[in-house]
């Protein structure tokens, strides 16, 4: 069984899930009920069974929705009986595996994460982890480093090796190629490591209108986000409303000014130009793709903005992607990696 909270874990787990068919393992997913994660399934072509729901901003609300959710996710357990669960530290899927005792796998890219981290690491039987993050990170949390299995890439490489843009993103959008794409994913500001934080993305945002001709796609996490910046920006920026193949768009696209997360990876992986707005502590993952010159880090409007003028320079986009290939093409597949060792580990 397979457990599925956000849109990265749609597309991660998408990718595990067919390496583990290949292998001769039986796969169910569930999911929470998530605006982007219906969606993204939807578009992927993935079933999942939904359970639960998704907390929101507030540390009770986060606490009900898992409470509730556990019990739901309890019944599903009884009527399917797994043999192993794999989730990227869903806190009730691991909680419930182990009350039950079946074997929980945890996938996490984000010690930073200190109160899912708490919840879920103790609990897994094994965790899967990028090369770059330090046993040390996870073995605070309470797991044995004989646990800690260490794999040689980025989370997106599991869908990114094998990935083939879509251009009809662009039709259904109504994007020009003709003019520079900027995407603008807001922060994460309802994730417990960050709760409040954020808002300087938009900031960029606005003064991106003023200073520079693009085509500006702002990409919202959450329904009040939607709501507030369709305010604020009105016909000059495209507000997406609903979940698109981020993928594909980011393919497109000149740069990229995320609040952190997913996406930048993806977009750095993919050769997209990416300035970082994220409020929180630099991450081990976004530290290595600074080092590398794929993410430059902004703490205010203006140093964003310096950093796209510079960013958006001709030949600029050409020679990430150059640099993209080579790094991507190093890594190895994490979905064919974690499925070759839970073969071998439970057969």
């Amino acid at each position: 069984m397979i457990d599925i909270l956000t849109p990265k874990q749609c597309r991660f787990f998408s990718a595990l899930s067919k390496k583990l068919e290949r292998r001769g393992f039986e796969v169910f997913k569930t999911a929470r009920r998530f605006r982007e994660v219906v969606e993204l399934l939807g578009i992927l072509g993935e079933e999942a069974y939904i359970v639960g729901r998704y907390g929101g901003a507030t540390l009770e609300g986060k606490l009900d929705a898992s409470l509730e959710r556990m019990l739901e996710l309890k019944k599903v357990f009884h009527r399917l009986k797994p043999d192993l669960v794999v989730s990227f530290s869903s806190p009730e899927a691991s909680r419930i595996a182990f009350g039950l005792g079946t074997p929980h796998i945890a996938v996490n890219d984000s010690p930073h994460s200190e109160a899912v981290a708490r919840l879920t690491i103790p609990l897994s039987r094994i965790l899967f982890t990028p090369w770059i993050i330090p046993k040390a990170a996870w073995t605070r949390y309470g797991i044995a480093p004989s646990r800690i299995i260490k794999y040689r890439a980025l989370d997106p490489a599991a869908w990114l090796k094998e990935f083939k843009p879509d251009p009809r993103v662009l039709t259904e959008l109504g994007l020009d190629t003709g003019r520079p794409i900027a995407v603008f994913r807001l922060e994460e500001s309802h994730a417990s490591y960050i709760l409040g934080m954020g808002g300087l993305v938009e900031e960029v945002a606005k003064k991106a209108l003023e200073r520079f001709d693009l085509q500006l796609v702002i990409m919202p996490r959450y329904d009040e986000q939607v709501n507030r910046v369709e305010k604020v920006f009105g016909d000059k920026a495209l507000v997406l409303r609903k979940t698109v193949d981020a993928a594909s768009l980011l393919y497109f696209a000149s740069i990229l000014v995320g609040g952190g997360g997913t996406m930048n990876i993806e977009a750095a992986l993919l050769g997209v130009p990416v300035v970082s707005c994220y409020p929180g502590q630099t991450t081990y993952v976004e530290r290595y793709l600074v080092e590398k010159g794929f993410i430059r880090r902004a703490s205010n409007p203006d140093e964003a903005l310096a950093h796209m003028e510079k960013l958006l320079e001709p030949g600029e986009k050409a020679r990430f992607e150059n640099a993209a290939k080579k790094t991507l093409r190093a890594m190895v597949n994490p979905a064919e990696f974690i499925a070759e060792k839970l073969g071998t580990i439970f057969s």
